[in-house]
């Protein structure tokens, strides 16, 4: 039965124009898991945070670590019910993604830094973290995709948001420097989060991985600055051009949700008519009046509900008679989306 089975499933691709390999390449599995590995830097001042390694955030050990975990669980939480594609207007929506912490390493110590050029303060050294973790163990043996590390900032260390380290190149919310972390096999990216700040601040974080991910895939990178208005992503989508302002109320980005000004206006009460919650690339979606009300003028709705607004699983979205990828695998599986050279159409 099996040898039948196998000799109907060819000839049916056959018929269709497709080759077995061509059929496999278009499946997605979800949710596509995320392993995470997860690395406190807890300088300690006796049972206390110490102010002078960390510049700004005081307290208590047992406070902040409190604080850290209980972050990371809804961190994790968040991003995956982020992933549902608008679950806002349909309940039965699947996650795209979820996230796994596999393990867990704290140290009672400054994190490591050293002199950078271009930079005031020192650099955080994610080299020797990531290093010290053995993190090409979890990388390519235990599958790890993202490595998440709490620390501070506070004026006395520089930061990324987010970094990359692959071996088809660094694409990520950096200054994109292909030694400032080891490359191995696999693709995996590390995000450094500021316990002195809150959930909003790491979500934001992966947001701008998100972004920088998505115009890399849309040819961004490459792009004269005039014509990004024209891209799919950054043009279509969010509605920008090169002044990264809203110029077309579509679906904004992280600092500008539709009816966004400035830099982080996410209260604004203004009312602009967008077709974020029914967009489509040719312009035809429904639009909607609506204003920071929409999203309870909080950052982390609007990151919610612009995150569930990315073409996910089953989207059923076309562009110049083409379906969309679901775009979530840039995020879930990048190597895969690079081996297969997924674009955001199919």
């Amino acid at each position: 039965m099996k040898k039948y089975s196998s000799l109907i499933i060819v000839m049916i691709l056959l018929l269709t124009g497709c080759s077995k390999e061509e059929k496999v390449k278009q499946e997605i599995h979800i949710p596509m898991e995320i392993p995470v590995v997860v690395v406190k830097y807890f300088p300690a001042d006796g049972e206390n945070l110490d102010v002078k390694a960390t510049g700004d955030v005081s307290g208590s050990l047992t406070e902040i670590k409190t604080k850290v975990n209980g972050i990371t669980k809804d961190l994790a939480k968040t991003l995956e019910e982020a992933s549902r594609f608008r679950a806002y207007k349909n309940q039965e929506a699947k996650p795209s993604l979820t996230y796994k912490v596999v393990k867990e390493y704290e140290f009672f110590e400054a994190l490591p830094t050293y002199d950078k050029e271009g930079h005031s303060a020192p650099m955080t050294d994610y080299n020797e973290i990531v290093k010290r973790i053995n993190g090409q163990d979890w990388v390519d043996n235990k599958g790890v995709k993202e490595i998440w590390v709490w620390g501070y900032h506070g004026g006395v260390v520089d930061l990324w948001e987010s970094n990359m380290a692959s071996p088809t190149g660094d694409v990520s919310n950096s200054d994109r420097d292909e030694n400032d972390l080891p490359i191995y096999k696999s693709t995996y990216t590390l995000y450094h989060y500021n316990y002195g700040r809150s959930l909003s601040e790491t979500i934001e974080n992966h947001m701008h991985q998100i972004e920088a991910v998505l115009n890399h895939v849309d040819g961004r990178d490459d792009t004269d600055p005039e014509k990004w208005n024209e891209l799919l992503f950054w043009g279509k989508y969010v509605g920008s051009d090169k002044s990264h302002k809203i110029i077309n109320p579509g679906c904004g980005w992280a600092h500008y949700p539709p009816n966004g000004e400035r830099d982080y206006d996410w209260k604004n009460q203004t009312y602009v008519m967008s077709d974020i919650e029914d967009w489509k690339p040719d312009g035809t979606g429904k639009k909607t009046k609506m204003n920071s009300d929409r999203w309870n003028s909080s950052s982390i709705d609007w990151f919610v509900f612009w995150m569930q607004s990315l073409p996910g699983h089953n989207n059923g979205l076309k562009h110049k008679g083409k379906e969309l990828h679901n775009w979530w695998i840039f995020i879930g599986d990048y190597d895969n989306a690079v081996k297969n050279k997924y674009s955001l159409v199919k």
